[in-house]
């Protein structure tokens, strides 16, 4: 009897195995203590199809928190709708800690995995002032806040940095259901733009 032969995947396919693969084991163990080999026998490849697709753990590394980092800002970037931001926070929210349930690994990798070099650091960086910037028109593009401007960017740090913070504990309490969490941050935005619009109204 002749052995069945396995299917042969397109490049994508294999590829999306890997990238899988190598996010969970970079956000289980950390970059540093992850290796090639191990993130081949999780795609279930060996290390010279690993090869074709990245030139490096480096490589790999950072092409996942690339495709990490373009995703975020498209839940806070101002909308072109003339509704209010109080308004549209239940709904902003939502899609944004959805796509925290989709993607759990991505938030261990940017936010809390601390290993790397110089590289990988410095991109990590740029991913924190990247969502500080979107934060930061997000907040200029509500004219009736009058935020002065010495205060726009810390300001965004601060809802970023509790973002996160809070994120990571989520992840650590996924019991926690996710409209509760979206119904506290939305009472603490609103409560804090609320108290914006009455010290410059």
């Amino acid at each position: 009897m002749s052995r069945t032969r396995q299917r042969r995947l397109p490049p994508n396919e294999r590829r999306a195995l890997i990238d899988a693969a190598a996010a969970r084991l970079f956000a289980e163990r950390g970059y540093a203590a992850t290796r090639l080999d191990e993130i081949a026998a999780a795609a279930q490849v060996t290390k010279p199809v690993l090869y074709r697709h990245y030139k490096s753990k480096k490589d790999l590394y950072l092409v996942l928190l690339g495709k990490h980092r373009a995703l975020l800002p498209r839940f806070v970037e101002p909308a072109t709708t003339e509704e209010p931001l109080v308004e549209r926070l239940p709904a902003l929210l939502d899609a944004w800690f959805a796509y925290v349930q989709e993607q759990p690994y991505a938030w261990h990798m940017i936010f809390r995995d601390t290993t790397g070099d110089d590289e990988i650091q410095a991109f990590r960086r740029e991913t924190q002032a990247a969502a500080r910037a979107v934060l930061t028109g997000l907040l200029q593009a509500q004219p009736e806040l009058s935020v002065p401007e010495q205060e726009l960017e810390p300001m965004a740090e601060l809802l970023r940095s509790a973002m996160v913070g809070l994120t990571l504990w989520w992840l650590d309490h996924p019991a926690v259901p996710r409209a509760t969490i979206v119904e506290l941050v939305t009472r603490i935005w609103r409560g804090l733009l609320a108290q914006r619009q009455a010290a410059y109204s």
